[in-house]
């Protein structure tokens, strides 16, 4: 499996990444906001009138119904869940928990993500808030109502190994699609879990050039531009010299030949032994390397993991 995954990234000779990451934009709409915590909680945007929306989040997340205009209400249920600037928000401590019983965080929705920890834990669900709930499971993972985070400050260039979450093939993409993919291995910095394996990233299809005529290969211009950290901030992420390089000994390790390896272009990926003129198939699961664009500091938790 470890030869195959390497493989199937050596034969993508063609695929290009670009080297500067894009930031997503913040929401800052009383609906984007709302969308944006609907679909954390539930995966999707649910509809109706905003009013009973808000009412909804705020019953299963605080468990009381708040005063102000909807944009205040929604503001705090928001910041809440998100808001790292006083202190560890509620996904930020659900992700710490989720790893400390799981080794790994999920991608899911917060609903998934609880019921399915709590019936690992107690072979039952509980009732109450999310909150309430998500305090219950950080007790049982760390014997203390308090989540064990602390800032730390994460350099530039830090490499992360991730894995696709979808099949990559040229001859479905077009510009502008998006590519998923997780964090496949912790990234542990001075004994700080900073990224957790299954954390999400997002990437933006640039360019595709389909296979032509006269042996010229499908080329597909990827950027990996934003992976979510271990406290779920949003790290601007891209392929440098650093992560290429890891690459390489990557395929190295895997036993392909040096020989059989190149590094087109400025900003090009390690690509080995390929019949030319052919498309780009990267199977769900493929390997790759990515590395921190900017210094970020982050909430990370304590691990005796190297």
């Amino acid at each position: 499996m470890f030869l195959k995954k390497i493989m199937s990234t050596a034969l993508c000779a063609a695929l290009f990444v670009t080297q500067v990451g894009m930031a997503s934009a913040a929401e800052e709409t009383v609906q984007g906001k709302l969308a944006a915590v609907e679909t954390e909680t539930w995966g999707a945007e649910q509809t109706g009138a905003f009013l009973d929306r808000i009412n909804h989040l705020e019953k299963d997340y605080l468990g009381k119904h708040n005063k102000g205009s909807m944009l205040d209400r929604v503001n705090i249920v928001y910041d809440d869940i998100y808001d790292n600037t006083t202190g560890p928000g509620l996904l930020t401590q659900l992700n710490a928990v989720e790893w400390g019983l799981m080794h790994e965080v999920s991608p899911k929705a917060v609903d998934k993500r609880v019921t399915e920890m709590e019936m690992a834990v107690a072979g039952k669900t509980s009732a109450g808030t999310y909150k309430k709930r998500i305090q219950d499971l950080g007790t049982a993972a760390f014997g203390g109502y308090s989540v064990p985070l602390e800032q730390v400050t994460v350099p530039k260039n830090t490499v992360l190994k991730i894995a696709l979450t979808q099949e990559v093939n040229a001859k479905n993409l077009k510009a502008g699609d998006t590519i998923r993919y997780k964090v496949a291995e912790d990234v542990v910095q001075g004994g700080m879990l900073v990224f957790a394996k299954g954390q999400p990233g997002v990437g933006t299809v640039k360019k595709v050039t389909q296979a032509r005529n006269f042996g010229r290969d499908a080329e597909i211009d990827v950027d990996f531009h934003t992976t979510k950290a271990m406290d779920g901030t949003e790290v601007k992420t891209f392929v440098g010299e650093e992560s290429k390089q890891e690459m390489k000994s990557y395929a190295m390790a895997a036993g392909a030949s040096v020989a059989g390896m190149l590094i087109l272009g400025p900003i090009g990926i390690i690509g080995g032994a390929f019949v030319k003129g052919k498309n780009i198939e990267l199977p769900e699961g493929t390997e790759l390397f990515i590395q921190t664009q900017d210094e970020s500091i982050l909430y990370a938790i304590p691990t005796t993991e190297k």
